[in-house]
């Protein structure tokens, strides 16, 4: 079992080969390259795993609306490409993106309904691109397959790999939650 607190979020991974979280430091090409926030290998395949938090407790309602609206608009969805690419190609140059790869942006707010979700995904796999081009050139795909999910639906998919809002889940004084 790994654990990651990624602001007031925190996913844990059971049953995995590994998990890294490569965005920060550890990364080294953060000067030049983007990078998602989980790396995860399982038997088969990894997952990269992004992380966006509009509702943070900490966040502002001005920014929480700014971020819903880049969202909602696609706005964010090159950002996403970038992140899955650089990272991508970072991990295929450290000899570790051996196997398929699923790419899962989590959106950290309980207003997105499953048509939006849907909308974003849809777009996702269009500029990532899922299939390679037309003239089957490529030997194998970039990505296999890729997802965009709030924590409800995560969680009701990868009962595995359970998230958490940490405000949601204090401790009583002189208990235990």
């Amino acid at each position: 079992m790994t654990s990651f607190v990624e602001r007031d979020l925190q996913i844990t991974f059971n049953n995995v080969k590994s998990a890294q979280k490569i965005d920060g430091p550890s990364h080294m090409l953060g000067h030049c390259m983007k990078a998602v926030d989980f790396v995860v290998e399982l038997p088969n395949c990894y997952l990269y795993v992004e992380f966006k938090d509009p509702q943070d407790p900490e966040s502002t309602d001005e920014r929480r609306q700014e971020f819903v609206s880049r969202f909602l608009s696609g706005q964010l969805d090159r950002d996403f490409v970038y992140k899955y690419r650089d990272s991508f190609l970072y991990e295929w140059a450290s000899g570790k993106a051996d196997k398929p790869i699923r790419y899962f942006v989590l959106i950290a707010l309980d207003s997105l309904d499953s048509a939006a979700l849907l909308r974003r995904t849809d777009a996702l796999k269009r500029q990532l691109p899922l299939d390679g081009p037309k003239s089957n050139s490529w030997t194998r795909p970039i990505v296999e397959g890729c997802e965009v999910f709030n924590i409800d639906k995560w969680n009701s998919h990868f009962s595995d790999y359970p998230i958490i809002r940490l405000s949601s889940h204090t401790t009583p004084a002189g208990g235990t939650p």
